[in-house]
């Protein structure tokens, strides 16, 4: 079964107002392992070359690169993985194109979804929301921690949880059986004191997550 870090960070360019690059850097600074490079509005040239420039810092450390929906940024670049939604091309043409070595992970939000998912050959299943989140626009009801067990106890492997997840509730949420937290705004904390050149603590925001989880 593969061996997830507890924490899955995912960039955000918008909540950070830092290049992909910039945001990988720190995350990796702060202990960060998984990062998912996710940019809903990069072309896919910017993307191919945002991803290129991450992999290098990601290699340079052994940690793992995921490309969030975009299977030919993820070949071209030949990233570590790929992870798809719902609506994003079916896993096994995805493995198809990516081989047995690649990571896949899939996004679900139901046990139908989840049960559906574990007849694929994803390497994790992503499950939730998990509490209530701001990060899209038209989020899933949530699905709690007890539907979180649920899929947890019928799954043959990693279960990444994703959805409104704060350090505070991590713990939680990996007692109730994930394998790993996926995470992208509470990875952006603003400072208490805010002026024209404030960016959010994103190297503070990874540490919080790794510290709670400990």
């Amino acid at each position: 079964m593969l061996n997830l870090p507890k924490l899955y960070a995912i960039t955000d360019r918008q909540l950070s107002n830092c290049s992909q690059e910039e945001i990988v850097r720190v995350m990796l600074k702060g202990g960060a392992r998984l990062i998912q490079l996710r940019d809903k509005d990069a072309s896919g040239v910017e993307l191919l070359e945002e991803a290129r420039g991450c992999l290098k810092h990601t290699r340079y450390v052994g940690a793992v690169l995921i490309i969030n929906d975009r299977l030919d940024v993820a070949l071209a670049a030949d990233a570590d993985g790929l992870h798809l939604g719902q609506d994003d091309i079916p896993v096994e043409e995805a493995r198809g194109v990516l081989g047995e070595r690649k990571i896949i992970g899939v996004s679900t939000h139901s046990l139908k979804e989840f049960r559906a998912a574990l007849a694929t050959s994803a390497d994790y299943i992503a499950f939730g929301p998990i509490f209530p989140t701001k990060t899209k626009l038209n989020p899933h009801p949530p699905v709690g921690l007890e539907l979180l067990r649920m899929a947890k106890a019928v799954s043959d492997r990693p279960v990444v949880a994703i959805g409104g997840i704060t350090p505070d509730r991590a713990l939680d949420v990996i007692n109730a059986g994930a394998d790993s937290i996926a995470v992208i705004s509470a990875l952006y904390p603003m400072p208490d004191k805010l002026d024209i050149m404030s960016k959010p603590d994103v190297y503070g925001g990874v540490r919080a997550f790794i510290e709670a989880m400990k």
